[in-house]
């Protein structure tokens, strides 16, 4: 896959952006924005308009939800993928019923995140 859209990755953790930045170079992302919180991706988002966010769900300032929520009354149509260490069904859940497209859990193996990755990806978008 050679994606050549814009991604907003949003971690309050540097390593896990760094560690989910590098699966998604290896997929052909060229272009990847980083926000260490809620807040911040917001105003990213604003600015830049990427093609895809992927958020983490507990971080200070604004968490994952909240951040959603924000996300979805900018735009609509924005495509988000949490990103969770949680096990927590219902925090999942909700996340689904306010519009994220998928979520992948942070212990997942490297491969199984590429995948989910191409996999969203590519039903969101035309890939080559």
């Amino acid at each position: 896959m050679n994606f050549q859209g814009t991604i907003l990755l949003v971690d309050d953790e540097a390593h896990i952006r760094k560690y989910v930045g590098l699966i998604l170079r290896q997929l052909g992302t060229p272009r990847i924005l980083e926000a260490s919180n809620g807040a911040e991706a917001i105003e990213i988002y604003v600015k830049e308009s990427p093609d895809m966010v992927l958020l983490d769900v507990n971080m200070p300032i604004m968490d994952g939800i909240e951040t959603l929520k924000k996300l979805k009354e900018i735009d609509p149509d924005c495509i988000v993928i949490m990103l969770t260490s949680l096990a927590n069904r219902q925090t999942i859940d909700q996340a689904i019923e306010l519009g994220a497209t998928n979520y992948i859990r942070k212990d997942t193996p490297r491969d199984d995140i590429a995948k989910s990755l191409t996999e969203t990806i590519s039903a969101c978008f035309e890939t080559e």
